[in-house]
């Protein structure tokens, strides 16, 4: 597999969604609707989600490797966002600049806790670095769609994101319960990758120029292939050929259930 993206340009990516966030919450004319693609938040809900887990990150990665995420230091538990609009603008901030803080301080190959251990993403600050940037863009999207003003992801942040998907999502180790098949997938901006799902689990790698068709092809800007991926966009968005039974099994499957 090819490396995509280096790690500083990894780190200004966070910053540049994180800011994206910022500002679809600071332009919302109320914080306490629903969002549509997370039905169980509110805006207000999804930036005390987003503001949490990038301190919670910043903890992950600061303890190192562990088979277990380190426990929680504050007795309260999760720390609670401000109502405030500018206070809660600047705890989100803060909250971004702790995990950064702790990702420079830990370099992109410094181990630490994932849940990804059976997929080909390795269990690093980098790998977890990666993710992130998916995690924040995603969550940019549900913040802009819930104003209805959703936007595609950057092209260097969703090219980014089909690579970071399949290898750290859909790969794993864990014997592929179907019939076996290939799926090709397929950008506009250019990069094509092959899942093969058989007996040896789940595989991620670059499709070759002169590789045959696979049994399913998927086609479509990055952003909408991520946006498909984490259940944002449905499938009939994309241009498919082939059996799209295997894709569809995919999605509804859990390796470690």
């Amino acid at each position: 597999m090819q490396n995509t993206v280096e790690f500083p340009e990894v780190l200004r990516l966070i910053e540049d969604r994180s800011a994206a966030f910022r500002a679809a919450i600071a332009s919302a004319p109320d914080l306490d609707v629903p969002v549509p693609t997370c039905p169980d938040w509110t805006l207000r809900e999804l930036a005390q989600h987003l503001g949490d887990g990038r301190r919670r990150q910043a903890a992950i990665v600061a303890a190192g490797p562990g088979a277990e995420p380190p426990a929680r230091t504050d007795p309260k538990g999760a720390p609670t966002a401000p109502r405030d609009r500018e206070a809660l603008d600047a705890w989100l901030a803060e909250s971004t600049e702790l995990m950064l803080d702790a990702m420079r301080e830990a370099g992109p190959d410094r181990g630490c806790w994932t849940w990804w251990g059976r997929s080909q993403a390795p269990e690093t600050s980098g790998a977890v670095a990666r993710h992130q940037i998916q995690e924040i863009a995603v969550h940019t999207y549900d913040a802009q769609l819930t104003q209805g003003a959703a936007q595609p992801l950057p092209t260097d942040v969703a090219v980014e994101g089909v690579d970071e998907f399949l290898t750290t999502v859909s790969a794993t180790t864990v014997p592929w319960p179907f019939k076996p098949a290939t799926i090709d997938l397929h950008t506009t901006e250019g990069r094509s990758w092959r899942l093969t799902l058989d007996a040896d689990g789940v595989r991620c790698d670059d499709l070759a120029a002169d590789a045959e068709p696979g049994d399913m092809a998927m086609r479509g800007a990055a952003s909408e292939l991520v946006l498909y991926f984490y259940e944002r966009v449905p499938l009939d968005g994309l241009e498919t050929t082939g059996d799209t039974e295997p894709m569809e099994q995919l999605a509804d499957w859990d390796p470690n259930a």
